[in-house]
């Protein structure tokens, strides 16, 4: 297993990266990219799904983007200690109906001394907004990195 810089224990600095970093590979909405940052039996609670390993880790985020169009996500560092970050989210993309939604969330990741996640907890409320609030329309450009995400 080769490892995933930064590596815990996570100071504010390398939370952040790491945090960075997730970001960024989700936004490419490549599963199979994706899923190299989780261990091979990385444990997932994702809404009401419960999944385990890598493999599934793909299926999972194969079917996501199937449905989740134009897909555009920000993370925002909450809180670190040593293997453990804390995130807050949101993403937004429009279903083949043509509806835009914008999900809000919450993840816990825990790390293994490697640098992968072992586990990872999100919790994910959506709701509609119409095509013209869309206000995250794809990677997050350098100036915008370390922005607040707004509440609303």
């Amino acid at each position: 297993m080769s490892p995933r810089p930064p590596l815990p224990p996570f100071t504010e600095e390398t939370a952040l990266q790491k945090v960075q970093a997730a970001e960024d590979a989700w936004n490419t909405r490549d599963p199979q990219r994706v899923a190299l940052a989780y261990t091979e039996d990385s444990v997932w609670r994702n809404r009401d799904e419960f999944i385990t390993g890598r493999a599934m880790i793909v299926e999972f985020l194969q079917r996501k983007w199937e449905r989740e169009l134009d897909y555009a996500l920000r993370k925002e560092l909450w809180a670190c200690r040593g293997n453990r970050i804390a995130v807050r989210f949101q993403y937004e993309c429009h279903d083949r109906e043509g509806r835009y939604w914008r999900s809000y969330g919450n993840e816990l990741w825990e790390f293994t001394d490697e640098g992968l996640m072992s586990r990872r907890e999100a919790s994910i409320n959506d709701i509609a907004i119409a095509q013209g609030d869309r206000r995250i329309h794809g990677p997050r450009p350098a100036g915008e990195r370390g922005v607040l995400l707004p509440i609303q």
